[in-house]
C-alpha cells in the first residue's frame, strides 16, 4: 500500500535544533513543532517528565485560550511537543509558548488529571522532571523571534 510522505518527515532532523517551528498550516489551523531536544543526539525527554508537561501544559493552554488551542501533545520521538492552534501564529504564538513553559517551570501543586479516573497511566508523571525540562527549554526560546518559526531560518 502506497503512503505519501508526510510533511514532518521531509524536515532534515539532522539540521534541526531546539526551538519553535511552524510544522504545517491548514486553513486557520497551525501546527507548531515545539522542539525541546536536538534530534538524534540521544538526549530525549523522560516519559514521566514529558507526561507531566503534557498534563500541565494542556490544562494551562486550554484554560487560558480555549477557543484558539486545538491540541497539545507529545512527539513519539520524545524530543518535544506539537501544539495545534486556530488563528494563532507569529509573535503572539511565540510569547504564548514562552509563557506556558515559564508556568510549567515554576508550577507547584497537584498535576492536573493525575488520578486513575482521569488518566490511563497516572503513575508515570514527574513534576520535578517537568519543571527541569521546561526550565531547560526556556534557555533555547527566551527572546525567540517569530522570524525563526520557519524551519529554514538563518
Amino acid at each position: 500500500m502506497y503512503m505519501e510522505k508526510i510533511a514532518s518527515f521531509t524536515v532534515d532532523h539532522n539540521k534541526l535544533d531546539r526551538g519553535i517551528y511552524t510544522s504545517r498550516v491548514d486553513g486557520d489551523c497551525y501546527t507548531f513543532d515545539l522542539r525541546m531536544k536536538k534530534p538524534n543526539t540521544g538526549d530525549v525527554l523522560a516519559t514521566d517528565a514529558m507526561h507531566a508537561i503534557e498534563h500541565i501544559g494542556a490544562t494551562w493552554l486550554r484554560s487560558r485560550f480555549k477557543d484558539q488551542i486545538i491540541s497539545f501533545g507529545p512527539m513519539g520521538c520524545r524530543t518535544g511537543f506539537y501544539l495545534i492552534t486556530r488563528d494563532l501564529t507569529g509573535q503572539p504564538l511565540v510569547d504564548l509558548v514562552i509563557d506556558a513553559f515559564r508556568f510549567i517551570a515554576v508550577y507547584e501543586g497537584e498535576i492536573p488529571g493525575a488520578s486513575a479516573k482521569e488518566c490511563g497511566n497516572y503513575r508515570d508523571l514527574s513534576l520535578e522532571g517537568a519543571k527541569h525540562q521546561a526550565a531547560e527549554y526556556l534557555t533555547a526560546i527566551e527572546g525567540y523571534p517569530a522570524a525563526w518559526l520557519d524551519y529554514d531560518h538563518e
